[in-house]
């Protein structure tokens, strides 16, 4: 209940307030801005204080590409095809049988081609067009996404022919430091939940939750997981918190994206000492001007 109102008061209720509101409604406890211990918490803190401008862009899924070849090289970003200010101004004829639709300013605005045959340009058009009209900043109050662009990227589709999957490699790392990864699958399973498994720098599986259950079976070491690691500390120096994704593709990697805030801090670890452990690795910088 208390979440579906602060819901409808996005755009009218100050940041601070806000993120007060949908932390309580979340954790059911007080966020602690004057003196924040857990990741949740600093996450939080890290929205309202930490708002360099270059923020922007890093998580602008078009600009971001140019800003991360220049410190770890073109080779690991998939290829653009095309960009896009509107869902009309696309010309499939000029696209490959298989593609990757994304919109620039948010997340979840994405849509996959594995065959332009069947591809529903309809459902496509509906999930793209709702996607440029919201205004993810006010749901997470993520700073970062405010004054981005909303455009559309098509991308080269990327599948690994071992496993018919594309595999998220997703780096927690602390200015430079990576402390801990997770590996996302059965993502495009239709009747299973998305699996996490959280593993730490050398490779051990974490006894822990956050969001989505563990599979099965943990995942493998990806082969290049030592690169990955070396390519995250250097995409996250001077950097508190940076969540940098990587993907595996038939032996070579490619970089996904910069999250600065991991499920927007606002989802329970069990058991919940890990948010606090994690809350231990972050360093607070000193406030940036914060703008209600």
């Amino acid at each position: 209940m208390l979440k579906a109102l602060i819901l409808k008061m996005t755009h009218i209720i100050p940041d601070a307030l806000y993120l007060k509101l949908r932390y309580y409604s979340r954790f059911h406890k007080k966020l602690n801005l004057k003196n924040p211990r857990t990741f949740s918490e600093k996450i939080q803190w890290l929205k309202l204080y930490d708002r360099r401008p270059e923020y922007s862009m890093m998580v602008d899924k078009y600009e971001v590409k140019k800003y991360v070849a220049d410190i770890i090289g073109e080779e690991y970003i998939i290829p653009t095809l095309n960009v896009w200010n509107s869902f009309d101004e696309i010309d499939f004829d000029t696209l490959p049988n298989q593609f990757v639709l994304k919109c620039t300013h948010d997340s979840g605005g994405l849509v996959i081609c594995t065959d332009k045959a069947t591809f529903d340009k309809e459902a496509a058009r509906k999930k793209i067009e709702a996607s440029m009209k919201a205004k993810y900043f006010y749901h997470t109050r993520e700073w970062a996404y405010k004054n981005v662009k909303p455009r559309i990227i098509a991308e080269q589709y990327m599948e690994d022919d071992t496993t018919k999957d594309l595999r998220d490699y997703k780096f927690f790392a602390f200015d430079g430091d990576v402390t801990m990864l997770f590996i996302a699958t059965e993502r495009q399973e239709k009747d299973s939940e998305t699996k996490f498994d959280f593993f730490d720098s050398d490779f051990n599986h974490l006894d822990f939750i956050n969001g989505h259950p563990n599979a099965k079976i943990p995942p493998a070491k990806p082969q290049n997981f030592e690169l990955m690691k070396e390519l995250a500390s250097k995409l996250s120096k001077g950097i508190p918190h940076v969540r940098v994704d990587f993907y595996e593709v038939n032996g070579k990697v490619y970089f996904g994206e910069l999250t600065f805030c991991h499920w927007s801090g606002l989802m329970p670890f069990e058991p919940d000492e890990w948010d606090e452990k994690l809350g231990d690795w972050i360093k607070l910088p000193p406030k940036t001007r914060y703008f209600l």
